[in-house]
């Protein structure tokens, strides 16, 4: 089942996130399988991050990936688990 995924960062500035999404970008293998779209914004004093996933297995997966290298570097952990919603339909322009 097609999730969208929002989470909402605060502390983390762009420039972190920049540091983490090439670290991940490094590691080997597909570190963001099952990410179907992403997107970052800045947002008052952090970042949000929008995803959409193939499921929700695959962006469990993706965080036992990304969450120690966030640590690694220091990042702030969320104080909540991102929130998760199961998608209806979408689809991308010219790929439909």
């Amino acid at each position: 089942m097609t999730i969208f995924m929002h989470a909402t960062l605060p502390g983390i500035s762009t420039a972190q996130y920049d540091t983490l999404n090439d670290e991940l970008r490094n590691l080997p293998g597909d570190t963001f399988a099952g990410c179907l779209a992403h997107v970052c914004v800045p947002s008052g004093g952090g970042i949000e991050v929008f995803d959409l996933w193939e499921s929700e297995e695959a962006m469990d997966k993706f965080g036992t990936v990304m969450m120690p290298v966030a640590e690694r570097l220091g990042l702030p952990m969320a104080p909540d688990r991102p929130q998760v919603t199961e998608v209806y339909n979408h689809w991308l322009p010219g790929k439909e």
